[in-house]
């Protein structure tokens, strides 16, 4: 039955129009929802782990492929079933499965809980709902997600634009909050890809006494820092962030929050955490961020973004 004015229609149709409304508006929101998700996650994952070349135009570029991908879909997916309810609908039920057979296992109860079981309601809701009017349910399909980026990216750009960025990437002394140690210059001892902490551990430990080459013997000159080291080292515009690092709560506290920046921090590596010595069990090590934050994670974890900067005491400048 096409769509017609409300006041042409008896109270049976009435009924039915206002059912077809009410399941139409409420794919629209559940959409809406679930964009506006992909878009606080993927603006603040931008410029968190992202955001690392020199060049603005690979800067933007992952922006838009890697982190804004799934808002993106997710929105023109929403405005296609909105303009043509069953297309849409079909649209999201493949969208849902494909995704399934490239990121999960078809078996998986996770991909059938977060990603098919979403897009087989939607698809459903879009089969049978019509939201009017559909200029509104554009403007809420593009403004949410839209307002969401904007609002969640101010603090982070603002941000990285005030990052310190010297330049130095060789042996430097960094000193402060009780410590005073040598960091290693960029290559093997400071690397822009992601190792285990026992490679990491094994590195620092051959790692010859101007920090450059490995030996095949252990020197023992450098090695890695501990949790504590890390945390109290850690600093925001060239100034140290004041971190204490509390053992028994497992906590670091900072009087200014820490950023990816000179001197510990190469703003153009992917790299944005590193092992620490300090050990939990036989399985796990403490990794620090650049944000300061401190986390548990398997020795064996080797991502590209979690390497390591060896250390070795240094004298306090004059």
């Amino acid at each position: 039955m096409a769509f017609r004015d409300n006041n042409t229609l008896d109270k049976s149709q009435r009924g039915r129009w206002t059912k077809w409304q009410l399941l139409g508006w409420l794919a629209v929101a559940l959409s809406t929802l679930i964009a506006s998700f992909w878009a606080v996650w993927g603006i603040i994952e931008n410029f968190h782990e992202g955001w690392f070349y020199e060049s603005l135009l690979l800067n933007v570029g992952l922006m838009f492929v890697q982190y804004l991908s799934p808002v993106i879909i997710f929105v023109s997916l929403t405005l296609l079933a909105i303009a043509f309810p069953r297309v849409g609908s079909i649209a999201h039920v493949l969208a849902g499965l494909l995704l399934s057979l490239l990121l999960f296992d078809f078996n998986d109860r996770v991909a059938m809980l977060f990603v098919i079981a979403p897009m087989l309601i939607l698809g459903t809701l879009y089969w049978y709902g019509r939201p009017q009017p559909r200029r509104a349910a554009y403007l809420l399909a593009v403004g949410l997600p839209a307002l969401t980026l904007v609002v969640c990216g101010v603090e982070p750009v603002v941000r990285i634009a005030g990052r310190v960025d010297d330049g130095y990437l060789q042996a430097r002394l960094v000193e402060g909050n009780r410590v005073q140690l040598i960091w290693a210059p960029e290559g093997i001892g400071w690397p822009r890809q992601g190792v285990t902490w026992d490679e990491a551990l094994r590195h620092c430990q051959h790692l010859s006494a101007d920090g450059k080459t490995l030996a095949e013997g252990a020197q023992n000159i450098w090695r890695l820092p501990t949790v504590e080291e890390a945390v109290r080292s850690m600093s925001r515009h060239g100034v140290n962030s004041g971190g204490v690092w509390d053992a028994q709560t497992k906590a670091a506290t900072y009087q200014v929050s820490p950023d990816k920046e000179s001197p510990l921090w190469n703003v153009h590596s992917q790299v944005i955490y590193w092992w620490t010595a300090t050990e939990i069990d036989d399985e796990k090590a403490y990794i620090i961020v650049y944000d300061g934050k401190v986390w548990p994670r398997r020795k064996r974890f080797a991502p590209a973004y979690l390497a390591y900067r060896c250390v070795k005491p240094g004298e306090p400048t004059k």
